[in-house]
């Protein structure tokens, strides 16, 4: 199978990229070094689709080196061509690249299906859901998948209950070593440190609405904080919005929040979280971000038949209502047409946060290939000791002891 990526020639920018990237990352290297001691890997084909940067080709090179044979999908706006183009230099099969049309994903990512895994380390369940609706005579051939993310665990989840899954799938994201670390702590960072560099600004004094209270929303309802951003909090579960009230952020229906926020952020991972009315309920020039997220988590669909876009910057887009006259017309600020702005517009998770991650994301391949044709079909948990594991060599890496 052949690379489809831009230009073969960026290899050496990308180079120096991933190899500080590796220094760093002690869990990662550590278990995939037992990976390949343990043999179980070779000869196996594994199909990965994930942001694709610098950190995300130290697990690719991680498990080329355990003995797999691995091939990298990545959709356009999360695709850095000169880590492609390094990862193809390295024998790695990879079909991404930053020009692609959605037709072009598509394409792209039924050849990663062409390709016949063994394991799927799949991203928002993109090409789990494409596997059991247009390939499901693979399914019986393969050893099983991962999933990496909250959206994509709760898209299996609907799967698992409407048809079923003809797998066993494990949700990586739900492991304790991931979702404290990587959502709780990673996810708020990265997704404000980009929002404030977008946008030149400090968030002192202004007014944040932070829409869902999952851990992710934890994380970005603290980084905001941190930074001085007044914040409150909206999420329609009772509980998670009691613990935002004892956490110190004033909470309440997200229509009559965001009347006066300045920034609006939404962290559930849901189609449709922020709505025309929650817009149009926004003050003029209010700025609107998904961090982590799915496709249209803001109705841009909805929006666009009731407000005009015009580029207001970089990755801004500013939408002006329809009946609103002139430039002083009111208007929203939307970053990066509402992708996922730390991994679309910036550079991702820091390298430890990402460093437990793939380390989580190594304990589940190991055990789905040690385990070949002993598990049920399903979403299914990181057993403890490889979680408990991940947690201990990141413990011992950075001296200290449980």
């Amino acid at each position: 199978m052949r690379s489809m990526i831009m230009a073969s020639g960026l290899w050496a920018q990308a180079q120096p990229k991933i190899e500080w990237a590796r220094r760093f990352m002690p869990v990662t290297n550590r278990l995939g070094r037992r990976l390949g001691d343990s043999g179980v890997l070779r000869g196996r084909r594994l199909a990965l689709c994930l942001v694709l940067e610098p950190k995300t080709a130290v697990l690719a090179l991680t498990l080329t080196d355990a003995g797999a044979d691995v091939v990298i999908h990545c959709p356009a706006r999360s695709t850095r061509d000169d880590v492609a183009a390094a990862l193809h230099h390295a024998g790695v099969t990879v079909l991404s690249r930053s020009d692609a049309t959605e037709q072009d994903d598509a394409a792209m990512a039924r050849e990663l299906l062409d390709a016949r895994p063994d394991i799927l380390v799949d991203d928002g369940a993109t090409i789990t859901r494409l596997l059991h609706q247009e390939r499901p005579d693979l399914i019986p051939t393969m050893t099983g998948a991962t999933e990496e993310t909250t959206s994509g665990v709760r898209a299996l989840r609907g799967l698992a209950a409407d048809s079923g899954l003809g797998l066993p799938v494990i949700a990586v994201n739900d492991a304790r070593s991931k979702t404290l670390f990587d959502n709780a702590h990673g996810t708020g960072q990265s997704t404000l440190f980009t929002i404030l560099d977008l946008l030149d600004l400090t968030l002192t004094g202004r007014r944040v609405v932070v829409i869902g209270y999952g851990p992710v929303g934890r994380g970005v309802a603290r980084h905001a904080a941190a930074f001085g951003g007044r914040v409150s909090v909206v999420d329609h579960d009772p509980i998670a919005a009691l613990q935002a009230e004892y956490d110190g952020y004033r909470t309440g229906p997200a229509v009559d929040l965001v009347a006066d926020a300045e920034l609006v952020i939404s962290a559930t991972g849901i189609r449709h979280t922020i709505d025309v009315d929650q817009l149009r309920a926004m003050p003029d020039g209010c700025a609107v971000a998904v961090a982590g997220g799915v496709p249209q988590e803001i109705a841009l669909d909805d929006l666009a038949r009731v407000a005009r876009p015009t580029v207001a910057g970089e990755r801004l887009v500013r939408w002006t209502f329809a009946g609103d006259q002139g430039p002083d017309g009111r208007s929203v600020l939307v970053l990066d047409d509402g992708g996922c702005i730390n991994c679309t517009a910036g550079e991702g998770n820091p390298i430890q946060i990402m460093d437990l991650s793939w380390g989580a994301q190594l304990g589940a391949i190991g055990y789905l290939a040690e385990n070949n044709g002993r598990l049920s079909p399903g979403l299914l948990a990181l057993p403890a000791d490889r979680d408990a594991e991940v947690a201990a060599v990141a413990l011992a890496a950075r001296g200290g002891r449980s």
